[in-house]
């Protein structure tokens, strides 16, 4: 690809998020209103982010990978859940995840 079809792509990309977002602002609020619309969209974010996460964390160009990637996410999550400060979550997870690569688990 080249740099300029990159730069459109990117610009394009730009613009239509932009209109988006100003177009969620013309939905009326009438639409959004109830109990069970307002869990939906609540929840929306969480279960977008969840399967961001399982996606990069197991996902790879054939299929799924087990590797020191796995291994980080599930120490993360063990530290969150002992409310661990997220700073030490994060050096954590890293450290668990260069230490398995330079011993021959890679990805």
């Amino acid at each position: 690809m080249s740099t300029t079809a990159l730069w459109v792509t990117v610009l394009a990309a730009c613009a239509l998020g932009f209109v988006t977002k100003y177009l969620g602002y013309l939905v009326p609020e009438s639409l959004l209103d109830g109990p069970r619309r307002s869990r939906v969209i609540g929840l929306l974010p969480v279960a977008l982010l969840a399967g961001l996460l399982v996606t990069q964390t197991v996902g790879g160009d054939d299929g799924i990978v087990l590797d020191a990637r796995l291994a980080a996410v599930a120490l993360a999550v063990v530290l969150m859940w002992l409310r661990a400060n997220f700073i030490v979550v994060i050096f954590g997870a890293a450290v668990l995840a260069a230490a398995l690569r330079a011993v021959g688990w890679a990805a």
